[in-house]
């Protein structure tokens, strides 16, 4: 995969919560800016130089047009900031203590994602 010119997110397409969070996303004004890739798709050892694809299907990740790799509630902060609807929430989250309180928002939604994948998929969300 090149580098791109565009920020580029790395998620999970087999994992119905981030298919269903992922196409919000796309269907926002802003999207279309935005380069989408489905690491459950790849084939490969590494979703993108440095970023395997067991670590971009284990944490949300995103690569900026310089290259720089940002992972977890910075990810989705960066993403929004990406997105004019979300563009201020984006923003506001690049700073600490918000900065912090995202990240640990992230991270227990990692310790019951398991839990909601379940739920989704039996209730065919």
């Amino acid at each position: 995969m090149s580098e791109s010119e565009r920020l580029t997110v790395f998620y999970d397409g087999a994992c119905p919560l981030c298919r269903r969070e992922i196409g919000f996303y796309q269907r926002r004004r802003g999207a279309e800016a935005v380069d989408w890739c489905d690491v459950s798709a790849l084939a490969g050892a590494e979703a993108t130089t440095g970023l395997s694809c067991e670590a971009a299907l284990a944490r949300f990740h995103v690569r900026e047009p310089s290259g720089r790799l940002i992972s977890g509630g910075a990810a989705f902060a960066r993403l929004w900031e990406e997105l004019p609807a979300f563009r201020g929430l984006g923003r506001t989250f690049r700073h600490q203590p918000l900065r912090w309180l995202l990240e640990r928002c992230y991270n227990l939604f990692l310790v019951l994602r398991p839990w909601m994948q379940g739920l989704a998929r039996r209730t065919g969300a």
